[in-house]
């Protein structure tokens, strides 16, 4: 490893007998109970259930663990789960490719309190989100294939974004501020600021917010200026008993410089703005004690206006998308146990300049079964059968099961399968550095895993190994160096890899410390590649997963009011040197207001996570809210 000393000494000091994976982080005056992480509630489509009752490797990141972290976005967040490979292209949320266990960013599926946040376009634009990080309650990482309880595109895993929902009235207002005091080609400082309000109304059986958030900055080196602007609304009603109705829509408008984000070094004065809008509606019907019924109906709308030379305008690719998205899901509770059924239709169309006028219609019908809840042993199976209008009919089972060994402790293991559709991007594109392959087919997975894991109590921890198998594998791939690269499906991609996490949480009757709290994560992959032209060839995706990836943090409340904390990412890629990047904040906090000071990459690594694209080096940030 690369890692200079004060970076290795920092690392290991937050390594030293203070791994874990992190409680809930709460207020510095209130009792930190790690227990209440088995409650949370895992947002499947169909079959809802504690956490505790999972037979799978699921992550909750809860709303104080989020606010512990010297983070301004959601891809900050995420990149501090191990095994995640979150590839940011900017600060402030700008851009990022989620990869899970060593997936590419096409195979994961993005969801926003349940509904398919996935472009048809490219997963480039899968974390153009319209959720302020502010908004967001907890996030719920599912690893591993998932087609029976997620659909299609849940190749590698899902990673689900449930937002806060109204509970009193009232408003808060929010203000941040940072800068690397470097200075830019015109001797202006690099820095940029966030500003937002939320304001929340309840009147009788009815919730409603409405959220509003602006984010700029001139960014961090030449052409990386930023500008992204959201808007979110969302509402609860419950006219009956029987009904509770759901809705939301959310607008937000991501412009940026994008210097060597796609084809670096000829892209320098290349620009992308990304525009999506959202809204959807559910109904919650409890049709009797054991049937509940939930119709969902959602449509995304995306414009992507892409520039290679953003002065003469040249270059430009100009995407239009519009997918609409219906649902019936249901849920049976019998003396056997639970059953979940339902069916959905997916509706995808793009009129581009590049890629063209397409469209594809996709129809799945689902069901599961679940047993009934029992001290030690419990399981699920079930399938997804679906039909793709460009791709036929394909049929998609899984099956999990988990033994308790104690109240507290469990044995998992699972087994799933899914397929990943082709982007129009794969399919079309056509450019000096990308040539589309119209004729790709779908890729399918096969996923198994075993693991253990305590969340219950002051000490935590879990591990899980798993084997993936990818058949009619996509990669970006070449011949020589001046050529194109183009997708092509390959014969297999095959990844074996283990998971670690541990942590520690504790609150003090008395004295300076209210609470501590520790938490270490370790991913370690091993792919390998089965494609009979792969030695013939240069490729893009598959050289670029993690090796090892670790995390580590820990955070203590004192004086009632005021909470530190700090974190470290430690992440060596295949064909890539390693790196360390660590953060710390601190904070002061009364019911009323906070202020908070974060360091952001304290040592001032260079580092690479993306293509060519270089990170920001060492941020400071101020930031506050008032509550009203």
């Amino acid at each position: 490893m690369h890692i200079h000393s004060t970076s290795r000494t920092i690392f290991i000091f937050l390594l030293m007998g203070l791994c874990g994976r992190a409680a809930a982080q709460q207020r510095p005056d209130t009792a930190m109970a790690t227990h209440n992480l088995d409650e949370v509630i895992v947002h499947e489509n169909r079959l809802a259930a504690p956490l505790k009752a999972a037979n799978r490797n699921i992550t909750i990141i809860s709303r104080r663990q989020i606010d512990a972290l010297a983070v301004t976005s959601i891809n900050e967040v995420l990149a501090f789960v191990p095994g995640l490979d979150v590839r940011q292209r900017g600060p402030g949320g700008v851009q990022a490719d989620i990869g899970i266990d060593g997936g590419t960013f096409d195979q994961t599926l993005v969801l926003l309190n349940g509904i398919k946040i996935t472009d048809p376009q490219t997963g480039h634009n899968m974390m153009n989100l319209p959720v302020d990080l502010n908004d967001v309650d907890h996030i719920e990482v599912l690893r591993g294939a998932a087609a029976r309880v997620y659909g299609i595109n849940a190749l590698n895993g899902a990673i689900n974004i449930i937002t806060r929902q109204p509970k009193e009235t009232g408003a808060v207002v929010r203000a941040n501020a940072g800068s690397s005091f470097k200075k830019d080609e015109k001797n202006k400082l690099y820095s940029g600021y966030g500003i937002g309000a939320t304001g929340t109304l309840m009147t009788g059986n009815a919730g409603q917010s409405l959220s509003l958030s602006a984010n700029s900055g001139n960014g961090y080196r030449y052409n990386t200026a930023y500008d992204n602007y959201r808007a979110f609304y969302q509402g609860a009603f419950q006219p009956s008993a029987n009904h509770d109705i759901r809705a939301l829509a959310g607008f937000v408008k991501n412009s940026y410089g994008a210097n060597g984000f796609y084809a670096a070094p000829g892209d320098k004065e290349s620009e992308e703005s990304v525009k999506t809008f959202l809204a959807a509606v559910s109904d919650k019907i409890q049709i009797s004690k054991k049937w509940e019924m939930t119709p969902r109906v959602s449509y995304r709308y995306t414009e992507d206006n892409y520039l290679y030379v953003k002065q003469n305008k040249a270059g430009a690719n100009l995407h239009d998308n519009n997918i609409v998205d219906v649902e019936l899901n249901n849920r049976f509770e019998t003396a056997i146990g639970s059953f979940g059924a339902g069916a959905e239709a997916r509706y995808e169309a793009i009129n581009s300049n590049n890629l063209g006028i397409h469209e594809r219609t996709n129809i799945g019908i689902y069901g599961e079964y679940k047993s009934k809840a029992d001290k030690r042993f419990s399981f699920s199976v079930g399938g997804y059968l679906n039909y793709n209008s460009a791709y036929g009919w394909q049929f998609f089972p899984g099956a999990d099961a988990g033994f308790n060994l104690t109240s507290d402790l469990k044995l998992y293991a699972n087994i799933g399968t899914a397929q990943r559709l082709p982007t129009y991007t794969d399919l079309y594109y056509k450019s000096p550095a990308i040539l589309g392959n119209a004729n790709l087919g779908v890729e399918k997975a096969t996923y198994m895993e075993a693991g253990i894991r305590k969340y219950s109590g002051k000490f935590s921890y879990s591990g899980s190994v798993f084997y993936r198998q990818i058949s009619d594998f996509i990669d970006y791939v070449k011949d020589s160096l001046p050529q194109p690269w183009q997708p092509q499906n390959f014969q297999r991609a095959d990844t074996k890899g283990f998971s670690l996490q541990t942590g520690y949480a504790t609150t003090f009757a008395s004295g300076v410390f209210n609470s501590f709290a520790a938490n270490a994560g370790y991913n370690y992959l091993s792919p390998s590649f089965k494609g009979d032209d792969n030695r013939k060839k240069i490729s893009r995706y598959v050289i670029e997963s993690l090796r090892h990836q670790l995390t580590a943090g820990v955070r203590a409340s004192l004086l009632q009011h005021w909470m530190v904390s700090a974190t470290a990412r430690y992440n060596m890629r295949i064909n890539y040197k390693d790196y360390t990047v660590v953060d710390a904040r601190i904070a002061y906090q009364q019911s009323r207001f906070q202020v908070y000071a974060d360091a952001n990459n304290l040592l001032d690594v260079t580092y690479v996570e993306a293509g060519a694209v270089p990170m920001p080096g060492r941020w400071i940030t101020l930031g506050g809210s008032v509550k009203f």
